[in-house]
């Protein structure tokens, strides 16, 4: 039986740092068949993570690029295109919480700051691979919202996030009549490196898993998922 995703091409944006989701994600959908076009703001963040995947056995091509420059959004997808001739899905990963203040005390370049990372990162490079996804007669795009109700002292990331809901939406309506499927997925807390590092946590049994997540994208990029678009997906493990 082939793997559900081969001869798809995929560009997975944030695939940066070792124990994080970006990683997780690209190795599942790599697993299951898919080649990977990966992108973080670092090259040499992502030239590691392309090297561990390659190691693997997947066909990787890496790229640095900051994903709120329209200029830098184009080249990504103009060089993706031309080492794969095509992109059938896009994980928009890149982003992360990295504010933390009282709203009060936000600056104009927090907000900013906050919001080009997780809003306009997305917009941007949903946008540029639409074209090419609507005149290949379809194509699936995979973004990351969050779940729960929004928390105290994260104003702009809180207000990125319910951006991307509305952006998954806006989307999905977009692509219908052109075969674009258009999900986001909205994990709880996540079992990253960084996590456990920052909250050093002695019961993670309610965490979702970075595998669980991988798999859910998996499952929203293959046909396996065909008749669902426009939907925000929890992961949330046992924390409900």
């Amino acid at each position: 039986m082939p793997a559900i995703l081969e001869g798809k091409v995929a560009l997975v944006t944030g695939v940066s740092h070792e124990g994080q989701v970006g990683q997780t994600v690209a190795k599942a959908l790599a697993a299951k068949g898919a080649a990977l076009a990966i992108c973080a703001r670092t090259q040499s963040n992502v030239e590691a993570r392309a090297k561990e995947l390659r190691d693997a056995g997947a066909r990787v091509f890496a790229l640095a690029a900051n994903l709120t420059d329209e200029s830098q959004v184009r080249q990504l997808i103009e060089r993706a295109i031309s080492e794969f001739r095509k992109i059938d899905i896009l994980v928009n990963l890149a982003g992360g919480l990295t504010r933390y203040k009282a709203a009060v005390d936000f600056s104009f370049d927090d907000w900013n700051h906050e919001l080009g990372n997780n809003l306009l990162s997305v917009f941007l490079v949903s946008r540029g691979v639409f074209p090419h996804m609507r005149e290949a007669g379809g194509g699936v795009i995979i973004n990351f919202a969050r779940a729960g109700l929004a928390q105290a002292n994260m104003v702009a990331y809180n207000c990125a996030k319910a951006g991307v809901e509305a952006l998954t939406r806006t989307l999905a309506l977009e692509g219908r009549d052109f075969g674009i499927r258009v999900n986001a997925v909205a994990p709880g807390l996540v079992d990253t490196t960084s996590n456990i590092a920052a909250m050093k946590p002695k019961d993670m049994k309610r965490w979702a898993k970075r595998q669980d997540i991988a798999e859910v994208v998996a499952f929203l990029a293959s046909d396996a998922a065909a008749g669902i678009t426009g939907q925000v997906i929890p992961v949330t493990g046992w924390g409900l």
